[in-house]
């Protein structure tokens, strides 16, 4: 048999099953990668070893023979897991002959476990494990909430982030995982971890969630590398600081699990050294538990004009994005399955899921998946406001050509400025800078012209997004007041602000709708200023969509006087005062309308006289309105 002294895994696993069927004792192949299992001692399975080495499709297991002799390959690259004896306790020192670059070879993995209620734990992992470069570790986040615990016992490097809620309980996503780990023992014997508690001074059980997590760590065997810090709610300054010393203390772990304490204060010259790591490299990734779920797809057939939907019954993890699932269904199920594919952000990409207009690449399942009780479901459908040319994909021509037809360049105008050794730039004040920046921070206009319920019905209106970049240009000190003026003119036209009909409908769009709306309801104010909606029917058309349609309810006993604004209500003042106190929908005379009371006593005469006193949503208000705007723009 040939004796293997060190085997690892090199970068490029494909996730394939070849070395795990041959030789199971030493290889486990995971979702996205393949390790090495612990406890093999040098020199067992050599031939095995080498043939799932000479299997292997990618040749990324490497190996080193008892004669010196290495598989042939390139240079070993970042290797995952080193075949050694176990790892001694945190105290031992390593052996002399340790080297820099034995620290580095070998598993690199760091996991961090977060138990949160309002997610500040799981920001403080995803910000760590991006930290974690600068220590050469490789960091994965995981979501306590359907956690294997078994899966702890082959990591070597944890660390715990854990708040507290009410009065000394576990988060709600960290209670099943820690009560598994409270009956568990000797679980964690090559594992070296840390803790960081978050609390409230003002609770009588501080930081108590994180306390119990510290201690069943250390029965389940694990070694603490550094001691718990427990925060309280203002946790930044101590939660970076627990981070820089417990993560340099946890790199010197080595690929092996043992502990090299003489390479701390080396590791945290590495790490302070490192500027730019900090700011390189992918966003970590927070692991979710696999999901279960149906997924509908409309589909559209351009050559036969049938439409409908089909429906996979899938399993995807659920930090998966809709991007990616799609990608999937392509590749697996469907091969005509068309969408508008593309980089994470971008922004044509758009589709609806569930009702939300979302980014697909930027979106995670776990965030749009919606269960009612027959189990996960997700309905993906193209954007509402475009022509569908197939499938998933829309025309966005209709955007492309409102948005040339507003001339959206920046043409600028004389300002202040100061001369710099980088040459002349212009002045301007900071808090006006980062409103600008704010008010135009639209990951995507198509997607934001797609939430206003008033663009199909419209097609000349110009739409949330472009009215949005419009206000956010008139509101820049650097235009010139000629161009200004246009954009007033524009954004008052008949295609402009007075189009939108139901804000609501933007604004329930997340963030980017808050944004979209806000500036919907600026540009309506600029709109007012400039002309007071003078046209015949503008006045109803204001005040019936400021009173009434910005909320999408109406009151039916006080829709005359919303309509009327506040010079017809005066004028009308006695029938109003008969409308508002239930006598009458018609402003009649009022002995007439007396038999409303007879309600009491059953009289059929009196059925439907009282009119509706509360506020209730009414249906395809935005058509209502966009009609009135037409016979203004027309009349």
């Amino acid at each position: 048999m040939s004796a293997i002294v060190k085997v690892w895994i090199d970068e490029g696993c494909i996730v394939c099953d070849a070395c795990e069927t041959i030789c199971p004792e030493v290889f486990h192949v995971t979702e996205d990668t393949c390790v090495i299992l612990d406890g093999i001692k040098p020199g067992e399975f050599g031939d095995d070893i080498i043939e799932a080495a000479e299997a292997c499709p990618v040749d990324v297991i490497m190996y080193e023979a008892a004669n010196g002799a290495e598989a042939p390959a390139e240079e070993a690259v970042a290797p995952v897991a080193a075949v050694t004896e176990s790892a001694p306790a945190a105290e031992a020192e390593a052996p002399a002959t340790a080297t820099s670059d034995d620290l580095f070879s070998g598993d690199r993995d760091l996991h961090l476990l977060f138990g949160s209620q309002s997610g500040n734990c799981e920001a403080l992992c995803a910000s760590f494990a991006k930290k974690a470069t600068d220590y050469g570790l490789v960091g994965h986040v995981h979501d306590m909430d359907g956690f294997d615990l078994a899966s702890l016992a082959g990591m070597k490097r944890v660390m715990i982030v854990c708040s507290t809620w009410g009065e000394g309980d576990q988060p709600d996503n960290a209670e099943a995982l820690y009560n598994a780990a409270k009956a568990a023992s000797d679980l964690l014997p090559s594992t070296h971890f840390s803790v960081l508690a978050l609390g409230d001074t003002s609770y009588e059980f501080y930081c108590q969630s994180g306390k119990e997590w510290d201690q069943v760590l250390e029965n389940l065997g694990g070694t603490r590398v550094a001691d718990r810090v427990d925060c309280d709610v203002d946790y930044d300054v101590p939660a970076s600081a627990w981070m820089a010393g417990a993560m340099a203390k946890i790199a010197c772990v080595d690929g092996a699990g043992v502990y090299h304490a003489d390479k701390v204060d080396e590791m945290k010259a590495r790490a302070a050294g490192d500027a730019t790591a900090a700011g390189s490299g992918e966003v970590a990734v927070v692991a979710q538990p696999e999901i279960q779920l149906t997924v509908n797809i409309f589909r559209y057939d351009a050559a036969t004009g049938e439409t409908g939907s089909d429906a996979w019954a899938c399993a995807f993890p659920g930090h998966v994005s809709v991007l990616d699932l799609l990608r999937s269904l392509r590749a697996t199920q469907d091969g005509s399955l068309t969408f508008r594919d593309g980089a994470a952000d971008d922004p044509t990409t758009g589709v609806s899921v569930n009702g939300r207009l979302v980014l697909p690449g930027m979106t995670r399942l776990c965030d749009v998946v919606r269960d009612k009780g027959a189990g996960p479901t997700l309905r993906i459908e193209p954007l509402p406001a475009y022509e569908v040319i197939r499938d998933l994909a829309v025309d966005l021509s209709s955007f492309e050509n409102l948005r040339v037809g507003i001339s959206p360049w920046f043409v600028g105008a004389e300002r202040e400025g100061m001369d710099t050794n980088q040459g002349v730039f212009g002045l301007m004040d900071a808090s006006v800078a980062i409103d600008l920046h704010a008010t135009n921070d639209v990951a995507s206009p198509q997607l934001l012209h797609a939430a206003s319920d008033a663009v199909p019905h419209n097609p000349r209106y110009l739409g949330p997004a472009l009215i949005g970049h419009l206000w956010n240009r008139s509101c820049d000190p650097r235009i010139s007041d000629k161009s200004r003026t246009a954009i007033t003119e524009t954004l008052s036209g008949a295609t402009g602000a007075k189009a939108e009909a139901d804000m609501a409908s933007v604004r329930r769009q997340g963030r980017m709708g808050a944004t979209g709306a806000s500036a919907l309801l600026a540009a309506k104010n600029l709109a007012l200023a400039h002309d007071g909606y003078n046209g015949r029917h503008g006045k109803h058309v204001w005040w019936f969509t400021w009173s009434v349609k910005s909320s999408g309810l109406l009151n039916e006993t006080i829709l005359a006087a919303q309509t009327m604004g506040p010079v017809g209500m005066v004028r009308n003042l006695p029938q109003m005062l008969r409308m508002t106190t239930g006598f009458t929908r018609t402003g009649g005379p009022l002995m007439r309308d007396k038999q409303a009371f007879l309600a009491a006593v059953g009289v059929p005469a009196s059925i439907g006289k009282l009119p509706k006193l509360v506020n209730t949503a009414i249906d395809d208000h935005h058509e209502v309105v966009a009609i009135y705007n037409a016979l203004d723009a027309r009349f």
